[in-house]
């Protein structure tokens, strides 16, 4: 998966992001959090927290180490710290005030002495030796997984964490009951020859440490900020009136959608008016049982015994009967409240017939301009072209611009002018050579016909050309 923003895969570089963690996605860094407080400045700078937040394993754990040197840390430097037996590698996730909330948040003291130091910032050995390390993470994962299997151990391996040195290795693992793994701790230090640390995890921290997609289209909680896995029961769907399905209402790791639990403080503080002692109310044709409460309209439902027949009752009418009955009385019937389902309906605008009243002059104008135009654009083509190729000395050639009677003109003049003006005297062919008409040796000669001499004209009857 790599990263929304820059596009950088997470072996693409050592933080997984070249924005140093910061990109809107976060699905290349997980657990990211926006310091909204690195730009203000701070009258006493001495006094700012020297605590800084690392997160290591592409933020699915994180762990808060001193900062003893004089170097200052951003957000997405890869700086190296101290580890078990030896350093490990982590990347900066959150720096200055809003450390300390969260310090407080966890119950961790700023001033204790259990915090480790950071040492250095991550050289390339260090980055070097980290890659190698993770790279046996996979191998690891699935022989620790038969190992167990083979000593029948109720257990899941989840994942394992190794640390960047290659000394050490977590393993977090998911059981429902007790597990005695001191045989499987030996084989495992045996085996891979790391000191071994096993933690127990529950369901949505594997499903945080997996990933997903949730139903409602985005990452799941657990997986981008979520930290605190507050437990979720069945009242919660209750006080906001869900069906108690257990496919619906459960998540990817199988328990109570965190969600849940996220607008359930609203919901209590909506039914704080609602009365608490009215699940059954007296009236004259007999008892009423509460059937839901509808918390968006301020409406209870009630029904009858001996009907199907729901009735909304608005919370000061349900509290009108509760007073009555205390005093022995049972109303005649019950004041429904007038529901009203869905949005208004909209009112149609009214258009009016308006055919025929609106001018079509304007839109002719503006058409007979356009063809005006074009015309004028095609003859200042045209004209171009000709004295072009009269510059050249050469006959226009293409369309003839004289108009119809100039052409009209030009024919009438080339009709009266006799045949040997226009075209001149004709040939004379040598026939010497030709077998005669009527000779043997040879086919009857056939007349060629005229040539396309141009309109053929009918002879001046001068005798000059008459044909013997």
């Amino acid at each position: 998966m790599g990263c929304g923003s820059c596009g950088t895969t997470k072996s693409g570089a050592p933080g997984g992001c070249q924005s140093h963690g910061s990109c809107a996605s976060g699905s290349c860094n997980r657990m990211n959090v926006h310091d909204w407080l690195a730009n203000l400045p701070f009258s006493d700078p001495e006094s700012s927290c020297r605590i800084v937040e690392i997160s290591f394993n592409n933020g699915s754990r994180k762990d808060y180490f001193r900062n003893t040197s004089l170097h200052y840390f951003e957000k997405g430097e890869m700086v190296t710290v101290e580890g078990i037996n030896g350093f490990d590698v982590g990347m900066v996730n959150l720096t200055g005030e809003l450390v300390r909330l969260q310090l407080k948040k966890n119950n961790i003291d700023e001033k204790s002495a259990d915090l480790k130091k950071i040492l250095r910032r991550a050289t390339d050995a260090d980055l070097a030796k980290m890659k190698e390390s993770k790279s046996r993470e996979p191998q690891v994962l699935i022989r620790s997984r038969a190992m167990a299997r083979s000593l029948k151990l109720e257990l899941k391996m989840a994942e394992v964490e190794i640390q960047a040195d290659g000394r050490k290795a977590t393993f977090f693992y998911i059981a429902d009951d007790r597990v005695d793994f001191r045989e499987l701790i030996k084989q495992y230090a045996s085996e891979f020859k790391v000191k071994v640390e096993m933690r127990q995890i529950g369901a949505r921290q594997e499903a945080g440490k997996v990933g997903g997609i949730g139903s409602c289209g985005r990452e799941l909680c657990c997986s981008t900020w979520l930290t605190d896995f507050k437990s979720v029961n069945t009242n919660a769907a209750r006080y906001q009136n869900l069906s108690i399905n257990q496919t619906k209402l459960s998540g990817q790791c199988g328990r109570l959608k965190c969600c849940l639990n996220y607008e359930l403080d609203t919901y209590m503080d909506a039914l704080q008016f609602f009365p608490t002692d009215a699940d059954m109310l007296e009236t004259a044709k007999g008892r009423a049982f509460l059937v839901k409460k509808d918390i968006f309209r301020n409406l209870m439902w009630y029904s009858m015994a001996e009907s199907n027949k729901q009735y909304p009752l608005a919370i000061e009418t349900v509290k009108k009967i509760k007073a009555q009955n205390r005093e022995g009385i049972k109303p005649e019937v019950l004041e429904t409240a007038e529901i009203v389902t869905g949005k208004p309906k909209e009112v149609e605008p009214e258009y009016a017939d308006i055919v025929g009243q609106i001018s079509l002059k304007s839109l002719e104008k503006t058409t007979r301009k356009r063809r005006d135009k074009e015309r004028s654009q095609q003859q200042n083509q045209q004209a171009g072209k000709n004295n072009q190729n009269q510059q050249q000395g050469k006959r226009p050639q293409g369309r003839n611009n004289n108009t119809p009677q100039q052409q009209r003109n030009n024919n009438q003049q080339r009709q009266q002018q006799p045949r040997t003006q226009q075209q001149g005297p004709r040939p004379q062919h040598n026939n010497n050579n030709r077998p005669q008409q009527g000779q043997g040796g040879g086919r009857n000669q056939r007349q060629r016909p005229p040539q396309n001499r141009g309109p053929q004209q009918p002879p001046a009857n001068t005798g000059e050309n008459k044909e013997g």
